[in-house]
């Protein structure tokens, strides 16, 4: 079995999860069940990252203790990550994970050891949301890029990391795919960012900044770890990193980063810098999704335009969301989220093509066919399985390039070729002509597909996908299973596997 360590960003904890922090979870969760449908030995780390003074400063805002402020919101985006589906294997909470905090000393250690963090005053323009400095040339009209608010000017004494040193390496491995960033506008983002020349940026803040939270900086008890270089870190430590030392061997480096593009910089380019300059091998690949929108805008607390996943998650379900969060919305690029659009997915193409085509065929072969269907023959219907299976593939090789917004297209289509199928040929009517050996081809055949579909879906829909492969007697969901033909199937008596919505 090959290896495939994949990690979710770690997302702040100054406010409950909306809908975008929803569809990093599936995206990443999808791409973790095909890895194993291939067969891959999969881990997957999530988590929060608490140390930040963005949370510190929400937590002063609503009147609450830091400590009890990020608990409760860690606590929110651990119920997504259960409630959505996420099949993790390690969640780690920066503030209370003690083998995380040995990580960052560790590798704040290395970078040291290097000659790469040193101490200088320093003066610029911070977004304290952002956590991060701003150049004038990078503002948009003097606001920052990401939140649209002002920096504020902040002059400090900290320690910095040496970022300048690792343009030219940064450069060749980028631009060689050695570090592999998708998709590739992105990787051209982070070329010319790369090109236009690196400043060393501080890692670390004074603890007055800091209000005294954080990871406090070796040898030094006046200043608190940047909270990224201290964030960035978590997936270290969801490999193992220091206490199981067989399992971080194992694991990393990371295969992949599934990330939003607002944190592709700290990702793409400051992490690895800093695993360089620490002498740990770099993630094989940067996976960048772009954010969930709402009239075209970034969803944000401030604008009042944000959904709230588990609101959707009470009303709709978890395969309904996941699907229409991989269908409705493309893999790399921002869309919309609409709830109406959510409500026409599920009632027209979860259960109008896909839970349709499924029910009309276990019905049929448990209600006429006493629930066994089995034969060698299949007709025309050879030609139908050729193409469910020339789909299969496309859908397989579309997962592999990390497309899941096509690959999910393929797959419905193959429950349209389905239907079609079931319905030109008229199995009710053949039946009522004597012509059983027909009506078993025919359903044969339809059985075969719902196999394939419900191979096919679980990395999409696993709830769904399980059920309708137990009611057709299967168990196993291997991809290689995906485009094999059956002659033989004992179905179950089926359950409706999407309900239609008002």
């Amino acid at each position: 079995m090959t290896k495939f360590y994949i990690t979710t960003a770690i997302p702040y904890v100054n406010a409950r999860p909306h809908i975008g922090h929803a569809i990093e979870f599936v995206e990443a969760d999808v791409i973790a069940r095909y890895r194993k449908m291939r067969g891959d030995d999969v881990f997957l780390t999530t988590g929060t990252d608490e140390n930040s003074l963005t949370n510190v400063l929400a937590a002063e805002k609503a009147g609450v203790d830091v400590g009890e402020f990020c608990a409760l919101n860690s606590g929110a985006f651990r119920k997504l990550a259960d409630s959505i589906g996420l099949s993790y294997d390690s969640f780690v909470r920066t503030a209370i994970d003690n083998d995380h905090a040995k990580v960052a000393a560790l590798l704040w250690g290395r970078c040291s050891k290097s000659g790469d963090i040193y101490r200088k005053v320093y003066s610029g323009l911070y977004c304290v949301r952002c956590e991060l400095y701003y150049t004038d040339n990078e503002l948009v009209e003097g606001l920052c890029p990401e939140h649209r608010t002002k920096p504020e000017l902040v002059e400090e004494d900290n320690y910095f990391f040496r970022l300048s040193a690792y343009q030219d390496r940064l450069l060749g491995l980028i631009e060689s795919d050695r570090l592999k960033v998708v998709p590739e506008s992105k990787k051209n983002e982070v070329i010319s960012f790369v090109k236009a020349g690196l400043d060393d940026f501080s890692v670390s803040r004074s603890v007055d900044r800091a209000h005294g939270w954080g990871i406090a900086v070796p040898a030094d008890s006046s200043q608190i770890m940047y909270v990224w270089f201290d964030a960035l870190g978590t997936y270290l430590t969801g490999a193992g990193l220091p206490s199981d030392m067989e399992r971080f061997r194992k694991l990393w480096p990371a295969d992949m980063h599934v990330i939003g593009k607002g944190i592709l910089r700290f990702h793409a380019v400051y992490w690895p810098a800093m695993l360089l300059s620490a002498g740990f091998e770099l993630p094989k690949e940067v996976f960048v999704h772009g954010y969930v929108t709402a009239d075209g805008q970034k969803m944000s607390k401030s604008i009042g335009n944000v959904v709230d996943p588990q609101v959707m998650l009470s009303r709709y379900g978890a395969d309904a969301l996941r699907y229409y969060l991989m269908k409705g919305i493309s893999t790399f690029e921002d869309g919309d989220f609409s709830e109406k659009a959510l409500r026409d997915a599920i009632n027209n193409e979860l259960v109008g093509n896909l839970g349709n085509f499924v029910n009309r065929t276990l019905s049929f072969i448990y209600d006429r066919l006493a629930g066994e269907v089995a034969g060698q023959e299949l007709g025309e219907g050879k030609l139908v399985m050729e193409k469910v299976h020339a789909l299969a593939r496309e859908a397989a090789a579309l997962l592999d390039e990390g497309q899941l917004n096509q690959a999910l297209l393929r797959i419905m289509e193959i429950s349209s070729v389905g239907n079609k199928y079931f319905q030109e040929n008229e199995p009710w009517r053949l039946l009522k002509e004597g012509d059983s050996g027909a009506v078993n081809g025919i359903l044969l055949v339809c059985a075969n597909i719902c196999r394939t579909l419900g191979i096919l879906i679980w990395p999409y829909m696993p709830s769904a996908s399980e059920k309708l492969l137990a009611y057709i007697g299967q168990e196993r969901r291997e991809l290689k299973y995906a485009t094999e033909l059956l002659h033989g199937f004992s179905v179950g008596k089926p359950v409706i596997l999407f309900n239609k919505v008002e």
